[in-house]
């Protein structure tokens, strides 16, 4: 599990841009798929040999004079709960402000290391004047201009230096089961899944402290199969829901989604799919894991139905989902299966990078729909760990070449030679090419569709590299075809 570094400070002091030149590229705003744009507040570091996340904390506002306290404090608190190490980053052209002594007093209170950045120091003046930042009490300040990069390796050797130890806080997994995580939002039913999951015809097996302060693992059986439980619910406190508070999610998220197996996104279905929603099933997708999307609280979509119905209104909208047919119109039997269409098709507009993803429609809190879930879940573990026979991949992807060529780049066109599966869970495909340097994204989506349509890998990502052939690995293709000859003689 990597380590976790997170930006707090006050709005306008450079926490965007620090992040930005952390993770060594622009990715405030990212272009994942043609016309699916989605900003992101998390990405990976590497110094010193060491790699960590980083949380950039850049979206959160804070409110008028009246709750500034409260919100700040809240703000921060979930920050330092979930972070290995703080960087807490101050202006040095405004000096100490009343908001930076707030985040101060916490930090010290905090039994967590803290690096404390002083932004925007360009000139020698600048950086002389950052000695006042040592009332703040949290140490040395590291003088750096962030838009510039100048100073963040002296910051980057500071936060190196406070990391954890590579095997610190790591607890050794139980072998050879299945991890599922529960994450998503706050209030989207969380809780009420794992409680529906630990009643009838389940058995604990064990209960086992998390990694993740306020999360627990828990073993359990579900169709005679051990699996491990994730719980990241509780992100949301009472006293503890202030503005942007939601953003920080992704902190419990991001843990539970490094360390599991498969995922179990939770939507409510009565707020529809939210920008955050996206962000979290983006993450899943990133790290290479299986997914299962819930739209949680179907339920309570069907109460409000019924109600509009009572109104005989009908121009009264039988789902969550703008546009479609009037519930006067169609028949009772046939508004679940039409509502439940109407929110997939939204579902996938929104998340346009997991098409491969399973929707299921659940009300936790009744237990509808929570055995499928786990159904999913398991069979897309067990995707995750099959092997496809070579001689058939290549089969399949020579014949997908032949029907549609890559494009031309610069005059030159991207031969595929030979293809391996090198690893499972997840499922991992190396392609020996002429030159990487020609494979488009679209071809390369391509590729990964003709492969889904070929093998499925419902529910989980699959990693495709392009290496460039060598003379050894001419050798290595021209064994295993002529193992794979044999075998077909035999």
């Amino acid at each position: 599990m990597k380590p976790l570094v997170a930006i707090v400070g006050r709005p306008n002091v450079g926490k965007s841009t620090l992040f930005n030149r952390l993770v060594g590229q622009r990715i405030a705003i990212v272009e994942d798929l043609p016309g699916t744009t989605r900003d992101r507040i998390y990405a990976d570091a590497e110094w010193n040999g060491r790699i960590f996340s980083v949380i950039d904390t850049g979206g959160l506002e804070l409110g008028g004079e009246g709750d500034f306290g409260r919100q700040i404090a809240a703000q921060v608190q979930l920050a330092i709960e979930e972070a290995d190490v703080i960087i807490f980053l101050v202006d040095v052209r405004d000096g100490i402000t009343a908001a930076d002594r707030e985040v101060a007093e916490i930090l010290r209170r905090a039994r967590k290391p803290v690096v404390l950045g002083a932004n925007k120091a360009e000139t020698p003046k600048l950086r002389q004047e950052a000695v006042e930042f040592y009332e703040l009490g949290l140490g040395e300040p590291i003088t750096l201009t962030a838009i510039s990069g100048t100073g963040t390796g002296d910051l980057l050797d500071a936060i190196t230096e406070a990391l954890p130890p590579k095997a610190a806080g790591e607890e050794e997994e139980t072998p050879g089961i299945p991890r599922i995580a529960i994450v998503g939002r706050p209030n989207t039913g969380k809780s009420s899944l794992v409680n529906a999951i630990l009643g009838e015809d389940r058995v604990i097996v064990s209960d086992i402290p998390g990694t993740t302060r306020d999360t627990v693992d828990t073993e359990v059986e579900h169709d005679g199969r051990r699996l491990l439980l994730i719980d990241t619910a509780g992100i949301r406190r009472r006293g503890r829901i202030g503005v942007g508070v939601e953003k920080f999610s992704v902190l419990r998220a991001n843990r539970a989604i490094d360390r599991c197996d498969v995922a179990i996104v939770m939507i409510d279905a009565m707020d529809g799919i939210t920008a955050q929603d996206v962000h979290i099933a983006g993450y899943v997708h990133e790290a290479a894991k299986g997914i299962v999307i819930v739209i949680n609280k179907w339920d309570l979509v069907r109460e409000r139905r019924r109600e509009l119905e009572a109104l005989n209104d009908p121009d009264a909208p039988i789902s969550l989902v703008p546009g479609e047919t009037p519930a006067a119109k169609i028949g009772a039997q046939d508004q679940d299966q039409l509502d439940a269409k109407a929110f997939t098709r939204h579902a996938h507009a929104a998340m346009k990078f997991v098409p491969y993803a399973p929707i299921v429609f659940a009300a936790a809190k009744t237990k509808y729909h929570v055995g499928p879930i786990l159904d999913h879940a398991l069979r897309i573990y067990d995707i995750r760990h099959e092997r496809v026979p070579t001689a058939k991949l290549n089969e399949v992807v020579k014949a997908a070449v032949q029907r549609h060529q890559s494009p031309f780049i610069q005059g030159r066109q991207l031969k595929v030679y030979y293809v391996t599966q090198a690893e499972v869970n997840p499922p991992t495909f190396v392609f020996f090419v002429n030159d990487p340097e020609l494979m488009h994204f679209s071809y390369q989506r391509y590729l990964e569709n003709q492969l889904r349509e070929a093998f499925g890998f419902e529910g989980t990502t699959l990693r495709l590299q392009f290496r460039a052939r060598t003379r050894e690995d001419g050798d290595e293709r021209g064994h295993a075809q002529r193992r794979a000859a044999r075998s077909r003689r035999e």
